[in-house]
């Protein structure tokens, strides 16, 4: 009977979320979400001089904010590292590690003579093989004893079987001389002891595996799977970075790409599923597995993310979508909203969503509903008010007074404005648009007047006019 799957994200806090890290919690997130398991998160905060509270926020709000939700509270390594070094312990009482009392002054010196005589720098320890009668009191670090000879073959999930030779390992250090725990073993002993049954991360961890390796044939452990994916580069082919632009999954979220949207393009972002291109969660859980990912590395696309951030946002229930716009407000500092203006937008939300591929520009398109009387134009906009034109407007606001607030009525009035002015009702959008919204781009002149209603659209309009 096959175990339930267990996956994990193990973050370093040491910055913030890279965008590499969250598809990584994303392709376990999916993995596990998909069958019924559960996905763990664990804080790799063992170098503590990098590690801070602060930088662990940080990882725990970007996931929240792309709604990769996890299994239980999230597991500190460092808390456990008496469990780490007793596995060492029980290693060195095994005999499958020892005791090594060479200094960094010897081991440097074997590897110059080996730089010397062209022979492999890969430190041998001399004790190896000395009973423990023998060991001086000095101080130690405990090394795993690994095989020499031969090969060591893994499966992996998406890069196939891969084969190391074994006289390119060296005998890894389990414990430090200060008997601190080394990363490599913590890894083993928490996933192990967590019940990790899945190990999907970045392809850079792949010669860790071997290393890893030593420890779970040591201890006798069920191996999980393996499943290493490959990294993420920026358009010219290098591993992405600063360079590129944005990084970290806070910066997505304060520039205003939604969640979903973003969701969408990890996943396929090394991943596919036949052609599709677009869609939902529920679809990706479903569609999600490993042999779907590709072994080359992918390229991170803004046009295509902010692509299929637009039709995510088109299709985005209203009230969630006002929700998670708030969250952007929030990211870049901005006023909170008032209660009219939150109800304006979901009034509007429908002509709102159409087109808009981020938040800014969602923002720019609802302006005419943030902001208030008197409407201070632009300047572009500006020049549509000219004294034709305002005599226009006059014309028009006593014929809105007692008119039913419909679509069809509001077009019929300002057509025949239009054609007693002989001139084309595209004409009189211009400078609607700046009465209504002091801004030459807005949605349609009748939508504005729908989602302002009666009062405030003649306000706007009696104030332009004069």
């Amino acid at each position: 009977m096959s175990r339930p799957v267990v996956t994990r994200f193990a973050p370093s806090p040491t910055g913030a979320l890279h965008i590499g890290g969250a598809r990584t919690a994303l392709f376990n997130w999916l993995y596990a979400r998909g069958r019924g398991g559960k996905f763990l998160l664990r804080i790799e905060d063992t170098d503590r001089a990098r590690s801070t509270p602060e930088n662990a926020q940080a990882i725990l709000d970007g996931l929240t904010w792309l709604g990769l939700d996890w299994d239980g509270d999230p597991v500190s390594q460092f808390d456990s590292a008496a469990r780490h070094a007793q596995v060492a312990h029980d290693l060195l009482a095994a005999g499958k590690a020892y005791k090594c009392f060479s200094t960094q002054d010897e081991i440097e010196a074997f590897r110059e003579q080996a730089r010397e005589q062209k022979t492999s720098t890969l430190f041998r320890s001399p004790w190896r093989d000395v009973p423990a009668a023998d060991h001086p009191d000095l101080p130690f670090v405990i090394r795993i004893k690994a095989a020499r000879e031969g090969t060591t073959t893994l499966h992996d999930e998406v890069q196939g079987d891969v084969t190391w030779s074994n006289d390119q390992l060296d005998d890894m250090i389990l414990l430090r001389s200060d008997g601190s725990p080394v990363y490599m073993l913590a890894v083993v002993v928490d996933d192990h002891d967590m019940g990790v049954t899945h190990v999907i991360r970045g392809d850079d961890h792949l010669a860790n595996a071997f290393r890893q390796n030593l420890i779970y044939d040591a201890m006798g452990w069920p191996k999980p799977v393996l499943a290493h994916i490959p990294l993420i580069y920026g358009p010219d082919g290098k591993k992405l970075s600063k360079r590129h632009g944005a990084t970290g999954a806070a910066e997505y979220q304060a520039l205003g790409y939604p969640a979903a949207g973003m969701r969408n393009y990890l996943a396929r972002l090394g991943w596919s599923h036949g052609d599709a291109e677009f869609f939902s969660d529920a679809q990706a859980r479903d569609w999600f597995d490993l042999h779907g990912i590709g072994k080359s590395p992918a390229r991170f696309d803004t046009a295509k993310l902010e692509h299929l951030c637009g039709q995510h946002i088109a299709v985005a229930d209203d009230a969630a979508l006002l929700h998670e716009l708030q969250g952007y407000l929030a990211a870049t500092g901005a006023a909170p909203l008032g209660d009219a203006q939150k109800d304006g937008l979901l009034r509007g939300m429908y002509c709102l969503k159409e087109r808009a591929k981020t938040f800014p520009e969602l923002v720019e398109k609802a302006h005419f509903i943030l902001t208030s009387r008197p409407i201070v134009p632009d300047e572009k906009s500006a020049a549509q008010l000219t004294d034709v034109s305002r005599g226009i407007l006059s014309e028009l606001t006593p014929q809105l007074q007692n008119a039913s607030w419909t679509r069809d009525t509001l077009e019929s009035i300002v057509a025949t404005i239009a054609q007693a002015h002989d001139t084309k009702l595209g004409k009189l959008a211009g400078p609607l648009r700046t009465a209504l919204a002091g801004r030459s781009v807005s949605p349609s002149v009748f939508d504005m007047m729908l989602v302002l209603g009666q009062s405030e659209t003649i306000g706007r309009l009696s104030d332009a006019s004069k």
